[in-house]
C-alpha cells in the first residue's frame, strides 16, 4: 500500500471513531506502528488529525463519541481481557449495576455464569447478553432509547434509580484521565452514568489503554469516586498511558491489568491510597471495600485467586 493510500485509510478510521490507537491503525493497514506513527505525524502536520497518547483523535482536543458499530471492531482482544478480569470481582448474590457500553457489554456474556445475581442496567445490550441466563435477574432501568449506543438515557432512566442502592457498579466511558476522571462525549449518557453511580458503593471502571491520558467533556465519574480500575496492559512505548496509569494509582485507584490475549488472569497494581468519601450503604449489602493497606491487599488478592479456582 502506498504512503498516500495508506495515510487516507487512518484518516478515514479517525473521521469514524473520533479516537484510534496506533496499534489498531497498524492492524488495519497492515503495516509496523513505526511506520503508522510515520504517517499520523504527517497527517498532524497538515492539520487534518491530532497525535495524543499512543493513537490519533479528530483535531480539536476533545473527542467525539462513535457509534456502536465503530466501537465494537475496537480493542476486541483488550476488551474481552478486561471483561475476564472484572468478572472475577463480583461475587455470588450480589446485586449490581452495569452501565451502557461494548466493554460492560462483554462483562456481562460473562456475568450470566455468575448465580444469584440482579443486574440493573440501562443498556439493552447488556440485558441481551444477560437475557438466557436462568439464574440472573435483569432490572432496566426506564428512559428513551439512545440509538447510537442502544441504551436508555434522560429524566426517565435517572429516575428510576433514585433509591436504589447496590453493592457495585461497573462503568466504562470515552476517556480517563487521573485529573478529571472518567468522561464521555454526550450529555445524556453522562448524566445516567451518574445516577448509576450514586447508586453504587463502589465504583468499577472497565477502560482499555486507548481511553488513558484522553478527555472528553462531560465528567462522569471523579477520580476520588473511583475505586478499581480494569485495564489492559499499555504498549512498551506509550508512556503516556503509563504515566497516567501511575497518577491514578497515587490518587487512590487500584489498579487491576488484564493481558491482551484474553486470558482471565491479570495483576493488581497497588495503589497508593488517599482518605475517600465514606460509602454509600443500604440495608443488607455488602460494605464496600476498606481503602487497602498490605494486609488487606494480600486478603484481596487471595479472594480473587479463590474466585479463580471455581
Amino acid at each position: 500500500m502506498f504512503a498516500a493510500e495508506r495515510r487516507q485509510l487512518i484518516l478515514e478510521m479517525v473521521r469514524a471513531n473520533g479516537a484510534v490507537s496506533l496499534r489498531e491503525l497498524a492492524r488495519v493497514v497492515q503495516t509496523s506502528e513505526v511506520t503508522v506513527r510515520r504517517d499520523v505525524r504527517a497527517l498532524e502536520a497538515e492539520g487534518l488529525l491530532d497525535r495524543r497518547h499512543g493513537g490519533a483523535v479528530l483535531p480539536g482536543g476533545f473527542t467525539r463519541e462513535s457509534g456502536f458499530p465503530q466501537k465494537s471492531h475496537l480493542a476486541t482482544a483488550e476488551k474481552t481481557a478486561i471483561a475476564d478480569l472484572a468478572a472475577n470481582f463480583v461475587e455470588e448474590g450480589e446485586a449490581i449495576v452495569v452501565g451502557a457500553g461494548t466493554t460492560t457489554q462483554e462483562l456481562a456474556r460473562r456475568l450470566a455464569r455468575i448465580p444469584g445475581l440482579t443486574v440493573v442496567t440501562n443498556s439493552l445490550l447488556v440485558a441481551q447478553a444477560l437475557a438466557h441466563a436462568n439464574r440472573v435477574e435483569v432490572v432496566m432501568t426506564g428512559g428513551t432509547l439512545r440509538g447510537s449506543n442502544y441504551a436508555l438515557v434522560g429524566s426517565g432512566a435517572e429516575q428510576s434509580l433514585q433509591g436504589l442502592r447496590v453493592s457495585r457498579a461497573f462503568l466504562s466511558g470515552s476517556g480517563l484521565t487521573a485529573e478529571r476522571g472518567l468522561s464521555t462525549s454526550n450529555m445524556l449518557s453522562a448524566s445516567v452514568d451518574r445516577a448509576l453511580v450514586q447508586a453504587a458503593s463502589e465504583v468499577v471502571v472497565l477502560a482499555d489503554h486507548t481511553k488513558l491520558g484522553t478527555d472528553t467533556m462531560f465528567q462522569t465519574v471523579p477520580t476520588e469516586v473511583i475505586t478499581r480500575l480494569v485495564t489492559d496492559e499499555p504498549p512498551v512505548h506509550d508512556d503516556r498511558a503509563h504515566t497516567e496509569l501511575q497518577a491514578l494509582a497515587d490518587q487512590g485507584v487500584q489498579i487491576a491489568v488484564a493481558g491482551a490475549t484474553g486470558a482471565s488472569g491479570g495483576d493488581e497494581v497497588p495503589a497508593r491510597r488517599r482518605p475517600l468519601p465514606g460509602p454509600r450503604r443500604g440495608q443488607g449489602l455488602r460494605p464496600a471495600a476498606a481503602v487497602l493497606g498490605e494486609q488487606g491487599a494480600e486478603r484481596e488478592r487471595a479472594r480473587v485467586a479463590d474466585l479463580r479456582r471455581r
